[in-house]
């Protein structure tokens, strides 16, 4: 695979010039993606955006999400989630919607791809294989004959030496996406294997049917976002409607303010497809989230009965 990484994007060229630039890397970034199924793409944000969004990132894995704390969710050992990440700073609406990220989705994906989902995650060193080779199941493959099109875009938001995310070049587009057996993993060649290591900042994108996985071991501790974009009007799997997974983006208005007529139709503006009414999630919560909850209305109550306390307290040294 070619390492575009160091290709730079000119911001002091003349409008009609970068346009035409523009479009040229577009064309062989889009065919690469095509051919191996991944791509990585040239630094297209600026150290600033960079420490911005991992700044506002960072402020989600100090503790877990409870109540009125913000915070990561925990739903597996070695992994914490941070959800709707485009609420959490600038830099990550304007990586979703980058110029030459669109032109590269709008060849491969066609005219009516949408975000459909912008989260992100630490990964916790270990040794232990959580996470093995893969295709992402989305689309419900019951009802759908075709392998749909669907493409990921990774940044890295720390510098990535292990743990690296792992790719078959080539694997895209041959059957429809599921979790490898042991057989098939045997079968697999190492000559096609990519190991993406890389700094702070490493964007790719990805075909999502493609034989992929994060390696092992982790060293150390991996942060990274995933955007994924494809057709919202293609049926999606059961297991993704009733946990509500691609549910309109949660976007923050004070990022919105510059937004074109394709960014707006991007990012789903206006778009029910996938809309639940006053949707629930129908597992029951755990024992352990009744007694925190518990503790923390007795907390209150506490407090509550601290401060009657206190006041009376005073008004009392105060008539003596």
């Amino acid at each position: 695979m070619r390492n575009v990484k160091e290709i730079s994007l000119n911001p002091n060229q003349p409008a009609d010039q970068a346009q035409s630039w523009l479009g040229s890397q577009a064309d062989h970034l889009a065919a690469e993606l095509e051919t191996n199924g991944i791509v990585v793409l040239p630094a297209i944000l600026g150290t600033e955006q960079l420490r911005g969004m991992q700044s506002a990132f960072a402020s989600r894995l100090r503790r877990m999400r409870w109540n009125n704390f913000e915070g990561f969710q925990k739903t597996e050992h070695y992994r914490h989630m941070v959800e709707d990440v485009l609420l959490l700073d600038q830099g990550f609406v304007d990586l979703a919607v980058h110029p030459l990220v669109k032109q590269i989705l709008a060849r491969y994906l066609g005219a009516k791809y949408e975000l459909t989902e912008a989260k992100g995650w630490k990964s916790l060193p270990t040794k232990y294989d959580f996470h093995g080779w893969h295709g992402d199941t989305w689309y419900d493959q019951s009802t759908q004959q075709t392998i749909h099109r669907e493409i990921k875009l990774a940044m890295y938001l720390t510098d990535v030496r292990s743990g690296a995310f792992k790719f078959i070049k080539g694997s895209h587009r041959q059957r429809h996406p599921h979790n490898l057996k042991k057989a098939e993993v045997r079968d697999l060649h190492s000559s096609d294997v990519i190991e993406l290591s890389g700094n702070a900042g490493t964007v790719f994108l990805f075909d999502t049917s493609a034989i992929h996985r994060q390696s092992i071991p982790i060293l150390e501790p991996r942060q990274a976002i995933f955007y994924a974009y494809h057709d919202p009007d293609v049926p999606i799997q059961a297991e993704d409607i009733a946990y509500y997974r691609y549910h309109p983006l949660l976007l923050n208005a004070a990022f919105l303010g510059d937004l074109a007529a394709e960014d707006r139709r991007i990012l789903g503006f206006g778009n029910k497809t996938n809309f639940q009414p006053a949707f629930e999630r129908g597992d029951q919560a755990p024992l352990i989230y009744e007694v925190f909850q518990a503790a923390d209305s007795a907390r209150l109550r506490i407090k509550k009965l601290h401060e009657r306390i206190t006041m009376k307290l005073r008004r009392t040294f105060r008539l003596t």
